[in-house]
């Protein structure tokens, strides 16, 4: 990648931080269709990555609102579908990854602004760890269905759960990638280069996540979503 596409993708990356510290979710949703058209064969291994320290900070930070009984129940889901992510991994061919990706982040983004208000319970979380280990794995977006179980839910624990079940997930599918040779350790190079802006990130949200608007950030995080995974799916 060139410089300017460097400090592209750390800019996008920083407000990603913020935007998931702050709300919950988005990270996902903000950076991969942004990736996908910079540097499509970093994906899903950065973004999987990247993530990491992100929802283990914040997974701590909330870490007395968690919901353990819903985050068990996805997290089972997750690690028992994360195989299945990683076939569709394999169906799909790699210079058609961003297209995927693109496609993958607009669907999360129309299901996240359609989808009616619910009490979740075992089948929703069940349905949403399964849905996560899929997409997650395979083009390391998996928020909206997580979103969609804890939206309304107090902010807390949307937070501290979804953070938390990212984080398990996140470890297993890399560890699969890795493992199945689907992963090059060089990818996490640029993983090490985007901390900095991540950390900003992470300490913005810090100053703003007990009183930041959800539904606004919300909004925002989808609507970007629809554009630039358009934008990708198009120029794909």
């Amino acid at each position: 990648m060139s410089v300017t596409a460097i400090a592209l993708l750390a800019l996008v990356v920083a407000v990603a931080a913020f935007v998931q510290g702050a709300s919950g979710l988005g990270f996902a949703l903000i950076v991969a269709p942004v990736a996908g058209l910079l540097a499509p064969e970093l994906l899903p291994v950065f973004l999987l990555a990247v993530m990491i320290p992100l929802n283990l900070h914040v997974a701590w930070r909330e870490r007395a609102a968690l919901d353990l009984r819903g985050a068990g129940w996805i997290t089972a889901a997750r690690l028992a579908a994360t195989p299945g992510g990683l076939a569709l991994l394999w169906l799909i061919p790699e210079s058609s990854l961003g297209l995927y990706v693109g496609l993958a982040t607009v669907l999360a983004a129309l299901v996240s602004l359609a989808a009616p208000a619910f009490t979740p319970g075992r089948a929703a979380y069940l349905g949403a760890g399964v849905v996560t280990g899929l997409t997650e794995t395979a083009t390391g977006v998996g928020g909206p269905p997580l979103a969609l179980v804890y939206q309304h839910r107090p902010p807390a624990e949307l937070r501290a759960t979804v953070a938390a079940c990212f984080l398990t997930g996140e470890l297993a599918s890399l560890a699969l990638l890795f493992a199945t040779g689907r992963a090059d350790p060089a990818q996490l190079k640029w993983v090490a280069l985007m901390l900095p802006a991540l950390a900003l990130g992470v300490w913005l949200s810090r100053l703003v996540h007990e009183r930041a608007d959800a539904r606004r950030m919300r909004m925002f995080v989808l609507g970007f979503a629809l554009v630039s995974g358009v934008v990708l799916m198009v120029g794909a």
